[in-house]
């Protein structure tokens, strides 16, 4: 991983077409060491996660490093992370799960749902509405406060979502849109031996409120 970190770091100084394919090489070889740990996380995660089938591969779950600028004011053309969806049907698939992120300094896990259309975001809501003891038991849980604390806080309603009282016990966790929670990782622990146990514990720990979130899904 230390060599991710390092190509990633210098690609970002060099964001451009020019530098990028002089050091093609170096990012296959990167390319193809984060895919390995990856499959190595999957291998982990389907001890704990029967919803991760078996035929679940690293090149079903990493993203391109390719940016699509069509859309974005920033036009420099590549990634400077790396980065992986793990869940029942890889990075294309709607479902709530995993997400692993390697970026120089800015590395992190994080497991829930980013941005769900309409009906999901309804019935998520609802789920948490109607079973809101299960839904603070597990984010309250020893196992989840000691990575995670409760929900991120990306893009929060300022007032409640239609069909909610400003007084509901819950409208704190009604006014999200995105259902995520996630844990920074420091550079020194992504090159350590204790990256994949850490990746792996993290994961375990927020299993319950992604098994929550598909329940509602």
């Amino acid at each position: 991983m230390k060599n991710i970190l390092s190509f990633l770091k210098e690609l970002e100084a060099n964001n451009n077409k020019e530098w990028f394919d002089k050091n093609k090489e170096s990012y296959l070889s990167i390319k193809l060491s984060f895919e390995t740990t990856v499959n190595e996380i999957l291998f982990n995660i389907k001890k704990f996660d029967s919803s991760i089938t078996k035929d679940l591969e690293a090149k079903q779950c990493v993203y391109r490093i390719y940016k699509d600028v069509r859309f974005s004011k920033d036009k420099t053309p590549y990634k400077i992370n790396m980065g992986a969806s793990i869940n029942c049907g890889g990075k294309k698939s709607s479902k709530a799960g995993y997400y692993l992120h390697i970026q120089n300094n800015a590395s992190f896990i994080a497991g829930g749902v980013y941005m769900p259309n309409a009906e999901t975001l309804n019935n998520i809501r609802q789920e948490i509405d109607y079973n809101s003891k299960d839904f603070i038991k597990i984010i309250s849980s020893k196992a989840y406060t000691s990575y995670f604390k409760g929900l991120d806080n990306i893009d929060k309603l300022k007032l409640p979502p239609k069909g909610y009282d400003i007084n509901n016990p819950m409208i704190d966790y009604l006014k999200h849109k995105h259902f995520i929670a996630s844990y920074k990782i420091s550079n020194s622990v992504v090159k350590s031996e204790q990256f994949v146990n850490t990746v792996n514990n993290g994961f375990k720990a927020i299993k319950p409120l992604i098994d929550f979130l598909n329940n509602a899904i």
